[in-house]
């Protein structure tokens, strides 16, 4: 397996951030809105993002 360069993982370590965040946003919508087919849109984004963390964090074990 070819090594990560420091610059890669720094690129990796960005990416995971902003899938978390993306996640804690969209959950946040999700727990403010009254809108149920709102919510369910919100609920589904944040569970897209998690698989994308998910991914990324099984794929670097």
């Amino acid at each position: 397996m070819a090594q990560i360069t420091t610059k890669e993982l720094g690129s990796l370590s960005d990416l995971l951030t902003m899938e978390e965040n993306l996640i804690a946003k969209c959950k946040q919508y999700a727990s403010e809105t009254t809108d149920m087919a709102l919510k369910s849109q919100y609920e589904q984004c944040a569970t897209k993002h998690q698989n994308h963390f998910d991914s990324m964090v099984s794929n670097l074990k």
